[in-house]
């Protein structure tokens, strides 16, 4: 269900863009020699950029799709390459049904590539967002992985008093499983008992959402169904987030650009000054919480800026984040 909004932002739609595949290349030969016109190749064989072959709709797919062995310099798909973009077909606001109580989430549909001015002026104008003290950048498994009661609970007691005593803005994948959902649940709990609600920003992909037709809509307000087919690689957003910025780069079940959006958009941020007078930027801190290699990756990345961002790691959650925790304690004293 769409509510379409009174106040049409015209502007929203010259300024931001979504990205589709604008070139089938399958991922695999068919070996039986079809060119990619036929059902079966339609229904069975997937293009580079995630989509069944017949999930193209504005694209030819009738002739040959498959390149000849005289050419093969197009067999390797890029997004620069092989999407095309056009105005955002999503944004608005998204009412999550959660038992009893009723959320409520900013959202929009945008290219991974957006000028981060234009986004900053969508959530502070827009959106009427206040400029945060502290960013807390959570990273950690996108997978569902359990924590301990007590890492739990020391968590997400942290992580909001945190948010909540700096004014700080929480960013995360914003997704119903692994780290997202922890966040998800801290949120929760401290929804239950005040009425303001915490700032937490999820940047997922758009194609790995499920649902998405329910979010198609320019300035609409739309009932979001946060449950999943068991059998389905995508994934739900999380209800307890209160903003969503939906990176597109024109692929489905893939993760990766929105990431770099996230991270440019962190240093965005931080030159932004808190105190004029003062010249203070905005802080960004990272929290790890378990995580495979690529938050190890972005730990990395995140200490050798300049400048280096600190990052807090949860020890006792798992994975990266105890590998982390067990490299620091053993070459802390060498430097």
């Amino acid at each position: 269900m769409k509510v379409k909004l009174k106040s049409q932002k015209s502007w929203i739609e010259g300024i931001f863009y979504k990205r589709e595949c604008a070139k089938i290349i399958p991922t695999s030969r068919d070996p039986h020699g079809c060119h990619g016109g036929c059902q079966i190749c339609q229904n069975l064989i997937r293009c580079c950029c995630g989509r069944l072959i017949g999930d193209h709709p504005d694209l030819d797919y009738g002739w040959p799709i498959y390149p000849s062995p005289h050419n093969r310099d197009d067999e390797e798909w890029f997004v620069d390459k092989h999407t095309k973009t056009s105005p955002t077909d999503a944004f608005g606001t998204i009412n999550f049904q959660d038992g009893d109580h009723t959320y409520h989430a900013k959202y929009i549909r945008i290219s991974y590539d957006t000028m981060l001015d234009q986004l900053m002026h969508l959530m502070i104008t827009e959106w009427q967002m206040e400029l945060p003290k502290l960013v807390i950048s959570v990273h950690g498994g996108i997978q569902n992985f359990k924590l301990s009661s007590k890492v739990k609970q020391v968590f997400s007691k942290g992580l909001v008093k945190a948010a909540e005593t700096t004014g700080a803005w929480i960013v995360t994948e914003g997704i119903n499983t692994g780290v997202s959902k922890h966040v998800g649940d801290a949120l929760k709990g401290h929804a239950s008992r005040h009425l303001r609600k915490i700032c937490a920003i999820g940047i997922p992909p758009w194609g790995v959402i499920e649902n998405q037709r329910d979010l198609i809509g320019k300035d609409v307000v739309c009932l979001y169904q946060t449950l999943c087919n068991p059998l389905s690689k995508l994934t739900s957003l999380n209800s307890m987030h209160s903003h969503f910025i939906m990176v597109d780069d024109g692929t489905v079940g893939k993760y990766g650009n929105e990431m770099k959006l996230r991270r440019n958009l962190e240093k965005y941020i931080s030159l932004q000054k808190i105190h004029t007078r003062m010249g203070q930027g905005v802080p960004v801190v990272g929290l790890v919480v378990e995580g495979g290699p690529n938050v190890i990756l972005m730990v990395w990345e995140y200490i050798k800026s300049t400048p280096p961002v600190p990052v807090v790691v949860c020890e006792g959650t798992g994975r990266a984040a105890d590998i982390l925790a067990f490299t620091h304690k053993h070459t802390a004293d060498k430097g």
